[in-house]
């Protein structure tokens, strides 16, 4: 059994862990904690635990300057963020491991398992990746509000700069993150396809096509790029095509 501390300042993400934690039958939380001075000031008197799950991204110490004070309370340490941009601060502090959020149940046992390969059990239970069905994100359109977002009703994702615009079926929620982050979740689904540089889209939400346009359920008509993205989409709309028979 591995001791292991959560230190996240977002109660969703803690939950979510929590929730994952209990999925893994050698994993024990010992304690979370949402304030990383309140982390800090009792880690100190703290005996060394197995695994310390960090977020960066939090108020008065970041996650990064909180690692390099902590890193001797902790066997293994493990960032869990939702910017890329951190990695190489990351590696600098010996991190163990890089989760890069949203990351779903199956990528958080596999982690595990890379840092305990020995006791983690193979078959603790998981959740496929396309069982998931939603996911939360902070709306910048709604002062920075929770919104979940269901992966059925997402038509299409749009690159906007250091933003995505997540166009809905109902609405659009506009989120902090970048298109290759988003398309690390979405593309492994099996109807979601980059299409050009800046969309990603939901061919389960396409209405018509018209020669390499895209008229969408709602958002936005998109077209599709060059041959880099044009030879993968006509690769699936060819095993969709109905034929009449001969």
């Amino acid at each position: 059994m591995y001791n292991c501390i959560i230190i996240d300042d977002e109660e969703h993400a803690i939950e979510g862990l929590k929730k994952y934690i209990e999925a893994t039958p050698e994993l024990n939380l010992v304690k979370s904690f949402m304030d990383p001075v309140h982390a800090l000031n009792e880690m100190k008197g703290m005996e060394e635990v197995d695994l310390v799950l960090l977020d960066i991204d939090m108020p008065v110490i970041n996650g990064i300057d909180l690692a390099k004070i902590i890193r001797n309370k902790t066997q293994k340490l493990v960032f869990t963020t939702g910017h890329s941009q951190y990695a190489y601060e990351a590696f600098e502090v010996e991190a163990d491991a890089y989760l890069l959020k949203p990351y779903n149940l199956a990528k958080f046992l596999a982690t595990i398992m890379k840092l305990f390969p020995s006791e983690v059990n193979a078959h603790s239970t998981v959740q496929s990746t396309t069982e998931e069905t939603y996911f939360y994100a902070k709306n910048r359109e709604d002062n920075l509000k929770l919104t979940k977002v269901n992966y059925a009703d997402i038509c299409s994702v749009e690159s906007q700069q250091n933003y995505v615009k997540i166009h809905l079926e109902q609405g659009s929620v506009v989120t902090y993150m970048s298109l290759t982050e988003m398309g690390k979740m979405l593309i492994k689904r099996p109807n979601f396809l980059q299409v050009q540089r800046s969309f990603i889209v939901n061919m389960d939400q396409v209405l018509t096509i018209d020669g390499h346009l895209l008229q969408m359920k709602a958002g936005p008509a998109i077209t599709v790029g060059g041959d880099k993205y044009r030879s993968p989409f006509l690769e699936y709309v060819e095993d969709k095509l109905i034929r009449m028979g001969k």
